[in-house]
C-alpha cells in the first residue's frame, strides 16, 4: 500500500459562516449596528492615543433610494496593507490583537488597549446579516493613500485605490431587500444606537443632524456622583422612581463602577433570576445580565460598568470566568455593607424597603445567613405583643426552669391566621409572645434565626402553640391534670372529628379548641379527591406530603373547673346539659376556624331542639 500526504488550504463558505453567525451567535438583526459603532469607536480612540487633543465623531447615514446604511468615523484609518490583512480574515481583529499585545503600533506603544472594545475580529462580517455587499473606504492618518475594500457574500474580496481625502473610515452596507427598512426608518436606527451605544464617550450623529443621538454622560459614571443627580438619572433611564440608590465604585480587586437602586415594583416571590444592565468600556453588553447580583437582590435594578469582565463572542453576555466571580462577590459585599449601614443610619428608609419587599427579603433570608443576621434585628414579625424583631422576641422567651430542663429559651408560634385572635387571648399577660408565622417561609425564617442564636451556646426550642406541644399546657395555659374524657363522652363528640380532653384551668373559660392545620388541609384534599377535582400531577404532590402522614385531629379541652362543664360531665350524655356542652364545643371549634361537617351541624340542630323542648317543658 502506497502512503501519501497532501496539504490543502482551509476552504471557508462565507455564506455558511454568516448564516451560523445570524442564527447562533447573534440574537438580534440590529447587531451589525452595534459592531460597526464599536469598530468606529476603537478607530477614534486609537487616533486619540497619538493626538491627545483629538475628539472624534461617528456619523451614521441612511440612503433610502440606494438602500444603503453607512458608518463614518474620523479615526486612525487603515492602510491598504492593513485592510488586506485584517478586514478580509475572519477571526483576526486589529483591535483585539492590540489589546492582547500581539502587534505593536505607534498608538499601542502608548497604551495597553484597555479602552478599546473590539476583540474577536468578526464584527465586520456580522454586517452580512443585513447586507448583500460591504464597502469600506479608509485613509490612515500617517499620509498613506486611501484604500477601497469591497466584498459580497462569497470568497472574493476586491481591493483597490480610493479617491477618499478625509482621514478615517466609512463602512457602507448595501442592504438586502428584506432589511431595506434600515435605510429609511430613522427610528429603527436611533433605537439601536440608544440600546447599544448611549454611553460611549464619542458623539454619534444620524443623517447629518446637529443633535447627538447618544447621551454619553450619565451620573452613575461620575467618580463622585451627586445623590440627587444620580437618582434622577436612574429614574429617567429606567422609568421608575428608586426607593433607595446604591452607588458602586471600586478599582481593586476588580474594576467596578455604576449604580444600583431598589425598585418600587414588588417582586412576585423569590424564585426569579436577578438581572442588571452591564456596559464594558461604555458599550452596552446586555440589559439583562444574569448571575451578577446575589439571589436575594430580586428588588434591585441598575447599570454597572465592568471593564475587567470579558464579553462573549456575541457580545450579548459576559463570560463566566474568574473575573466574573470576583465582580459578583465584590458586589454582594458592597450591598451588604450598604444595607447594614442603612439599617443603622436611616432605619426608617430600611423599614420602608422591608415593608415594600417583605416577601422577597424574608424568603431569601431563609438560606442567606448574613441577610438573616441583618433581618433578625430589623424584620418585624406579627406577634401577640405587637410587631417585634427576632432579637426582641428572643429576649422575652427565656424558659421557665421549673418546667424546662433542656431549653434555655422557648419560642412559641402560630401558623394559622384563623387562630390569631385566640392565640393573642391565650398569651395575653404572658411575658412570652406568640409569633404569628402566617406566611410559610416565616416559620422557616423563625427557626433559622433561632438556630443562628443557638450557635452562641443557648439551647433554643421553637414550638407550635398547641396543647400537645411540650409544656404548653403548663407554662402558657396553666392547665393541670389533662386526661381524655370517658368512652361515652368520646362517642358523644365523635362527629366533631376532634380529640376531646378534660383539664383544670381558668374557671371563667368553659372550652378551648386547638386546630391542627395540617389535618384540616388533609381533610380538604381528601374531599376534593373524592369529587375528582384535583389534577393528577398536583395529587402526586399531595400524596408525597400528606398521604402517609399520621396527622392527629383537632383538640378540645373541657374545663372541669367550670361550673357548667363540671356538672355536665357528672351527668349522662342524654341529659340536656350534654347538648349544651356539645354546642359550646362546636362554637369553640367554629371560633378557632375549624370546618364542621354535615353530621355535626345536624347534631347541633338536634341539640337546640332538645334544649328548647326541655326549657319549654320546665316553663309550662
Amino acid at each position: 500500500m502506497t502512503s501519501w500526504t497532501k496539504r490543502i488550504p482551509f476552504k471557508v463558505d462565507i455564506a455558511g459562516i454568516i448564516e451560523i453567525m445570524g442564527a447562533s451567535l447573534y440574537s438580534r438583526a440590529d447587531t451589525p449596528i452595534r459592531e460597526l459603532i464599536q469598530n468606529a469607536h476603537d478607530s477614534i480612540l486609537r487616533r486619540r492615543q497619538i493626538d491627545l487633543t483629538f475628539l472624534g465623531r461617528i456619523a451614521i447615514r441612511q440612503d433610502a433610494e440606494a438602500q444603503t446604511l453607512s458608518f463614518t468615523d474620523d479615526g486612525i484609518g487603515l492602510t491598504a496593507e492593513e485592510a488586506e490583512k485584517y478586514l478580509g480574515t475572519l477571526g483576526i481583529g486589529i483591535t483585539g490583537l492590540i489589546r492582547r499585545g500581539r502587534i505593536n503600533t505607534a498608538e499601542s506603544a502608548r497604551s495597553d488597549g484597555g479602552s478599546l472594545i473590539g476583540q474577536f475580529g468578526v464584527g465586520l462580517f456580522s454586517a452580512f446579516m443585513l447586507a448583500d455587499k460591504i464597502i469600506v473606504e479608509s485613509r490612515k492618518s500617517d499620509g498613506s493613500e486611501a484604500v477601497r475594500w469591497e466584498a459580497g457574500v462569497g470568497t472574493e474580496v476586491e481591493l483597490s485605490s480610493s479617491s477618499r481625502e478625509e482621514l478615517g473610515t466609512t463602512v457602507t452596507l448595501v442592504l438586502k431587500p428584506e432589511y431595506a427598512d434600515y435605510a429609511r426608518n430613522t427610528e429603527l436606527v436611533e433605537k439601536a444606537v440608544r440600546e447599544f451605544a448611549d454611553f460611549i464617550p464619542i458623539p454619534i450623529f444620524l443623517n447629518e443632524t446637529k443633535q447627538r443621538a447618544n447621551v454619553i454622560n450619565v451620573a452613575w459614571f461620575d467618580p463622585t456622583p451627586e445623590a440627587e443627580s444620580l437618582e434622577l438619572a436612574l429614574e429617567d433611564y429606567f422609568g421608575e422612581t428608586p426607593l433607595d440608590v446604591i452607588p458602586l465604585r471600586a478599582e481593586h480587586p476588580v474594576a467596578l463602577a455604576g449604580a444600583l437602586y431598589v425598585t418600587p415594583r414588588r417582586t412576585p416571590g423569590f424564585a426569579t433570576d436577578t438581572t442588571v444592565t452591564v456596559t464594558v468600556r461604555r458599550m452596552v453588553i446586555s440589559r439583562h445580565v444574569r448571575g451578577l447580583l446575589p439571589d436575594w437582590c430580586l428588588f434591585l435594578r441598575g447599570v454597572l460598568e465592568l471593564n475587567d469582565c470579558s464579553p462573549t463572542a456575541s457580545r450579548e453576555d459576559l463570560v463566566r470566568n474568574e473575573k466574573f466571580v470576583e465582580v459578583r462577590d465584590l458586589i454582594e459585599q458592597k450591598l451588604f455593607e450598604h444595607f447594614e449601614q442603612l439599617a443603622v443610619n436611616q432605619p426608617q428608609k430600611w423599614q420602608s424597603i422591608i415593608a415594600w419587599h417583605r416577601y422577597a427579603l424574608a424568603g431569601a433570608a431563609t438560606v442567606e445567613s448574613r441577610l438573616r443576621q441583618l433581618l433578625s434585628q430589623t424584620y418585624r414579625f406579627n406577634t401577640s405583643q405587637g410587631s417585634l424583631t427576632f432579637t426582641e422576641i428572643f429576649d422575652r422567651c427565656q424558659a421557665d426552669p421549673l418546667f424546662e430542663s433542656d431549653a434555655d429559651y422557648v419560642i412559641w408560634y402560630n401558623s394559622d391566621r384563623r387562630q390569631e385572635r385566640w392565640a393573642n387571648g391565650l398569651f395575653a399577660g404572658q411575658k412570652t409572645p406568640c409569633v404569628h408565622t402566617f406566611q410559610s417561609f416565616e416559620e422557616t425564617l423563625l427557626s433559622a434565626m433561632a438556630a443562628d442564636a443557638g450557635l452562641s451556646g443557648h439551647a433554643i426550642d421553637v414550638r407550635v402553640a398547641s396543647p400537645s406541644a411540650k409544656n404548653f399546657a403548663e407554662t402558657i395555659l396553666a392547665i393541670r391534670d389533662v386526661e381524655a374524657v370517658g368512652k361515652e363522652w368520646q362517642e358523644f363528640f365523635s362527629a366533631l372529628d376532634a380529640t376531646v380532653l378534660t383539664a383544670s384551668f381558668q374557671s371563667n373559660q368553659p372550652v378551648m379548641a386547638f386546630l391542627n392545620e395540617r389535618r384540616q388541609l388533609k381533610r380538604t384534599f381528601d374531599e376534593l379527591k373524592k369529587e375528582g377535582n384535583i389534577p393528577a400531577g398536583f395529587q402526586r404532590l399531595i400524596d408525597q406530603q400528606l398521604a402517609n402522614d399520621n396527622v392527629e385531629g383537632n383538640e378540645v379541652l373541657l374545663n372541669r373547673d367550670h361550673r357548667l362543664v363540671g356538672r355536665a360531665l357528672q351527668q349522662s350524655t342524654k341529659h340536656p346539659l350534654a347538648s349544651v356542652l356539645r354546642l359550646l364545643v362546636v362554637s369553640a371549634l367554629n371560633s378557632a376556624g375549624a370546618s364542621v361537617n354535615t353530621e355535626a351541624y345536624q347534631q347541633q340542630a338536634d341539640d337546640l331542639d332538645w334544649i328548647a323542648e326541655t326549657l319549654w317543658g320546665k316553663k309550662s
